[in-house]
């Protein structure tokens, strides 16, 4: 998934002939907290709500201020991953994109950048979760699948984290089944370390699906 490929086709960017209070008025319609300033296809920055409130007068135009505007942004080609580090590191609302020659193709939203990983893990679909631990050098991948494919069982979305406090790795597993007793079995057998595990009811299924949809909801508003 690439970033031209999550581009908003509703959120609009702002002119320097856009006043503070017009940015915010968008800001509120669009529940965001970040709009990219635009001088036809230059991109010159993202301004802030916390920055509107600053300038005192937010009714002038907001080319009248003499803003040092941050320039986060990502190319048209890169990864969704990318666009999640960008915008996770800055805390940002909006991913500015542009392409190879810098000209702005649009922004994507906090929201569809949820929306879209959430389908990319498998967020919505039920089933249970393995966390495994182990050290760098005994990761496998083509093992892990092969071990819970003879169990049985098939893995909907897998990832790698490391806390900082630890030199293990913990590969979190989405499997395509509630009941875990086969995987986690044959896990014990190789020797793998089930840090723990999350193993969904019906009842627990269905509070999840209902969160989750409630959420989608609240983003969509």
């Amino acid at each position: 998934m690439l970033a031209k490929e999550l581009i908003s086709e509703v959120v609009p960017s702002l002119k320097t002939s856009d006043t503070g209070l017009d940015a915010l008025n968008w800001m509120e319609v669009f529940r965001v907290s970040h709009l990219p300033i635009v001088n036809r296809k230059d991109f010159l920055g993202l301004i802030g709500d916390v920055d509107i409130y600053d300038l005192n007068k937010a009714e002038e135009a907001l080319g009248n201020h003499s803003l040092s505007y941050a320039r986060p942004y990502v190319y048209v080609h890169q990864h969704i991953f990318d666009v999640i580090e960008v915008a996770s590191r800055l805390k940002l609302t909006v991913v500015p994109v542009l392409d190879k020659n810098e000209e702005y193709m649009g922004l994507i939203t906090q929201s569809d950048l949820l929306h879209t990983f959430a389908d990319l893990i498998a967020a919505h679909t039920s089933g249970g979760i393995i966390e495994l631990e182990l050290m760098p050098h005994d990761y496998s991948l083509s093992e892990i699948s092969r071990i819970v494919e003879d169990a049985d069982a098939k893995i909907l979305s897998l990832y790698v984290s490391q806390p900082t406090d630890s030199e293990k790795l913990c590969i979190a597993i989405k499997l395509n089944r509630t009941d875990l007793r086969s995987v986690i079995n044959a896990f014990d057998r190789y020797d793998y370390s089930v840090k723990t595990t999350y193993i969904g009811d019906d009842s627990y299924d269905d509070t999840m699906k209902k969160n989750y949809d409630a959420l989608m909801r609240y983003l969509d508003m």
